[in-house]
C-alpha cells in the first residue's frame, strides 16, 4: 500500500515521543491536541502504543541511548510512518549541542519527514507541518519539480 492511499483513507494516530529537555515542546504539543487547537478535526488521534502510529512526533534532544530507543520504536512502527521532529532541540540540538549529553541531531537515527522550529515552537505551527506533510502524500510535486 501507497503511503498515499494509507494516510488518505482514514484517520491517522499520533506518537509523541519525548527526549530530554526542557518539556516545553512537549506541552505545545499537548495544546495542540486540545479543544482550542483540535488536531482531532483533521481526524489524528494521539495513541499510546508506537505499533498504532502512522505519524510520530519527536520532541527534545536525544542523547546516544534515547536516539537508539527511537530508532527501535520507529522500526516497530508499522510502515509508512510520517516522521516529525519537532522544536530547536529535535531539529539541532539548539542550548545542548555543545553539552557532553549530545550526540547528533535525531535526524540521524530515524528519517525525519519534517522539522518544526521554534523553542517551543506554537501549537499553529505543529499542527501545519503535520497537514503540510500530509497535502504533499495528497499532491505529489511533478517529476523533477523542485519541493
Amino acid at each position: 500500500m501507497s503511503k498515499k492511499n494509507k494516510f488518505l483513507s482514514r484517520s491517522l494516530f499520533l506518537f509523541h515521543l519525548g527526549g530530554s529537555a526542557c518539556n516545553n515542546c512537549d506541552i505545545e504539543i499537548l495544546d495542540a491536541l486540545t479543544p482550542k487547537y483540535d488536531l482531532e478535526r483533521f481526524g489524528i488521534i494521539a495513541v499510546g502504543s508506537i505499533r498504532h502510529a502512522d505519524i510520530i512526533l519527536l520532541s527534545g534532544i536525544f542523547n546516544k541511548k534515547a536516539a537508539i530507543r527511537a530508532r527501535r520504536l520507529y522500526e516497530q512502527a508499522p510502515k509508512p510512518v510520517i516522521v516529525l521532529a519537532i522544536g530547536g532541540c529535535a531539529c539541532s540540538g539548539l542550548i545542548f549541542r555543545d553539552s557532553y549529553n549530545w550526540d547528533e541531531p535525531v535526524g540521524n537515527y530515524v528519517p525525519i519527514d519534517a522539522y518544526v522550529a521554534g523553542c517551543p515552537p506554537k501549537p499553529e505551527a505543529i499542527i501545519a507541518a503535520i497537514t503540510q506533510v500530509i497535502d504533499k502524500l495528497q499532491h505529489p510535486a511533478p517529476a523533477g519539480a523542485d519541493r
